[in-house]
């Protein structure tokens, strides 16, 4: 029996909001993991930095797997392995077992490309373009409703909840995908490669520590300095062993032709513009009242802010369909940039009323809704069918690159210009319309390398996609 295109849709994209809002279920935790875990500030910030690092490891080998054992098989494993996390970080007692269900929760940062590469299997060319659009915004429209939603918990319940209530939802997940997703058809071969994996991993490792912590270690530090080296030359020895090898982990001649290797560029630059948002007016909100520009509003309030952002991604789904359908995937990626980058703008301009705050957060959200929808095209337009779970990966890993940078960055640009209220240093005025302008800037970047992406590809009529791609795509 086939699986209606909606119920396959909406079930891969709850597995996608399920993924993404672990990620950020966390944050509203985190100055007060200290003093529940006993704990420093210092240590109690790895239950942030774990997730990033396990997820970087796993989303290259999850899609590698993918493409040679079913996206469906090993779409479970990484739900599975949620479900384990967020039980042992809910029954957690000390740092150790909290950061090890940290680390377990973050190994399912594949889930979104893995949704993507089974929509491409199952579905009529003619719907993939929508499709795909919802899946990969549901990486964002679960980050940006995860903040509100563990406030919200946090605020009433006990911490251990967030972590039940992610559980409960990845079993969700998984039952419906076990119940609805069908299996792939396609034919599978291929090795994995164990020595690109060892590589890349170690590379990613040492990137990841070096962004995420390089504020705390300070950024001439020799452990900085040193993973940066450490991550640079990991990076070149698993190029040359990807290039020497029949069946690498990641195609590097693939991944390096212009469509693929200038989506992935823009994906780093649109992951980091997507973050500042959060970031500055998190920040902002709940900067005291008497400093004269902030809002002394709580946590939750803070949180909910984000929640317009998320609405207007999921409102832009259909949107970045139909411009990718009638104007192809490139125009519509130029599109999310130009209003991120006038979202941004704007709020550098103004950000003294809620109302203005409010505005610039449902644009950067249409932004990063139409941008988002479009990446995936761009690349499936140019992988082989049997490579699309790790194409998708690997342009999931730019985009978490980019926010990992995006946190390193703020945190450096508001360090920099402080001034004191009530007895404590907190960034000044012009240190948030830096970073603001930081994230117009990064979103002129994304207009612009997208604007050398290759041209428009030819639209089949009435089908929603490339012809190319289109005769990849099995009709159900």
């Amino acid at each position: 029996m086939t699986t209606p295109p909606r119920t396959l849709i909406a079930v891969l994209a709850l597995a996608g909001i399920t993924v993404s809002l672990q990620q950020t279920f966390v944050i509203p935790l985190l100055p007060h993991l200290p003093a529940l875990l006993h704990t420093t500030p210092g240590k109690a910030s790895w239950a942030v930095t774990t997730t990033l690092i396990a997820g970087a490891v796993s989303i290259p080998i999850t899609g590698r797997l993918a493409d040679m054992w079913g996206e469906r098989r090993v779409l479970l494993c990484c739900l599975s392995l949620l479900v384990t996390g967020s039980a042992v970080t809910a029954l957690s007692t000390s740092l150790g077992w909290f950061v090890t269900g940290r680390a377990l929760q973050g190994t399912a940062a594949g889930v979104v490309s893995l949704g993507i590469s089974l929509l491409r299997d199952h579905l009529p060319a003619r719907r993939l373009a929508s499709a795909t659009s919802v899946m990969s915004t549901s990486l964002g429209v679960g980050a940006s409703v995860g903040i509100p939603l563990s406030a919200l918990l946090a605020q009433y319940t006990d911490w251990r909840v967030l972590f039940w209530t992610a559980g409960g939802l990845a079993t969700a997940a998984g039952v419906l995908v076990l119940l609805v997703v069908p299996r792939t058809s396609r034919p599978r071969d291929g090795r994995f490669d164990p020595l690109g994996a060892l590589l890349l991993s170690g590379a990613l490792v040492c990137l990841f520590l070096a962004v995420s912590q390089g504020g705390g270690w300070g950024w001439t530090s020799g452990l900085t300095l040193g993973s940066f080296a450490g991550a640079a030359a990991l990076l070149v020895l698993f190029g040359a062993w990807e290039l020497r090898i029949p069946q690498p982990l990641i195609d590097l001649r693939v991944s390096r032709r212009p469509q693929v290797l200038l989506t992935n560029t823009a994906s780093v630059v649109f992951g980091f513009a997507m973050l500042t948002n959060s970031l500055v007016f998190t920040q902002l909100l709940q900067m005291p009242a008497t400093a004269g520009y902030g809002f002394g509003e709580s946590m939750l309030v803070a949180g909910l802010l984000q929640a317009p952002g998320g609405v207007c991604m999921t409102a832009m789904s259909p949107v970045s369909a139909r411009m990718t359908t009638h104007f192809g995937p490139k125009v519509t990626l130029m599109a999310g940039a130009l209003v991120l980058a006038c979202s941004y703008g704007f709020a550098a301009l103004w950000h003294a009323q809620l109302w203005q705050l409010l505005i610039c957060t449902a644009l950067v959200g249409a932004g990063i809704g139409l941008a988002y929808g479009a990446m995936p095209s761009l690349v499936m337009d140019a992988v082989p069918a049997g490579q699309t779970a790790a194409a998708n990966g690997l342009n999931n890993l730019c985009r978490s690159l980019g926010t990992s940078a995006a946190g390193a960055v703020t945190g450096l640009l508001l360090a920099a210009g402080t001034t004191t209220v009530s007895g404590r240093a907190v960034p000044d005025p012009a240190a948030f319309t830096t970073v603001l302008l930081a994230g117009a800037a990064a979103a002129l970047l994304a207009l612009v390398v997208a604007a050398f992406i290759p041209g428009r590809p030819r639209v089949a009529r009435g089908r929603g996609m490339t012809r190319a791609a289109a005769g990849r795509v099995p009709e159900v």
